[in-house]
């Protein structure tokens, strides 16, 4: 089984975070007060840049623990990821590990972040994998879509980092539940919460945009992931 993070090593990471990111970037954060400051939460978010996941830890008003790509845990970043209580989770698989690991965070009442589009796209949300769903139906935890904005130049590879000093935007919005309404059970009810989670992240990114004027990524196929 995956360990479970201890909520420590996220709080010094963020503090830490804080104090780097305004250097580097441009960075801005929206809709703070969305996020409930206790109880178990799940931050979905839409993904098109490296810095998606460094940039909601960063600015997130309370400590989350990041559900992250497992190959990165191998790589020189490794050492850092579990010491700010970051948790591995394989990509190609439902990773019971990781989605066990992340349900005892929210279970204790801490903060789980998810990308449920799976990996770097367009970030407009057309479709996502169902373990964000699974994690907030398991715990009846509330769901807070969060919409990142300018992590990567419109036509850049998904791989390409913004400009130092770039503009960077982080927009969090109201939080919702995922349960269905009605007697609804099994597989049913985990579509019917992953749609949800869906439509409302995507609305969500869709009218960050607008109300920013920062665009998304094009939809140009990349490489690498």
């Amino acid at each position: 089984m995956s360990e479970v993070p201890g909520p420590q090593g996220a709080r010094a990471g963020r503090l830490l975070g804080q104090v780097i990111a305004p250097v580097l970037y441009d960075a801005r954060h929206r809709g703070t007060h969305h996020v409930p400051r206790t109880g178990p939460v799940v931050l979905v978010s839409n993904h098109s840049g490296f810095l998606d996941g460094p940039l909601v830890y960063c600015l997130a008003p309370r400590p989350v623990h990041f559900l992250v790509k497992k190959s990165y845990f191998s790589s020189a970043w490794g050492a850092l990821l579990r010491a700010v209580g970051q948790i591995p989770i394989d990509q190609n698989s439902g990773d019971r590990q990781a989605l066990t690991a992340a349900r005892a965070v929210l279970a204790r009442g801490g903060a789980v972040g998810v990308f449920p589009e799976g990996t770097r796209g367009a970030g407009d949300v057309r479709a996502v994998q169902q373990g964000a769903a699974w994690l907030a139906l398991q715990a009846d935890a509330l769901v807070v879509p969060v919409a990142c904005l300018g992590t990567r130049g419109a036509g850049a590879t998904r791989s390409s980092w913004p400009r130092l000093r770039g503009h960077l935007e982080v927009v969090f919005g109201e939080p919702f539940s995922v349960r269905p309404d009605g007697d609804v059970t099994g597989r049913e009810r985990l579509r019917l919460a992953s749609e949800t989670l869906r439509s409302r992240l995507a609305a969500h990114v869709a009218d960050s945009v607008e109300r920013t004027g920062m665009a998304l990524p094009g939809d140009r196929p990349a490489p690498d992931s």
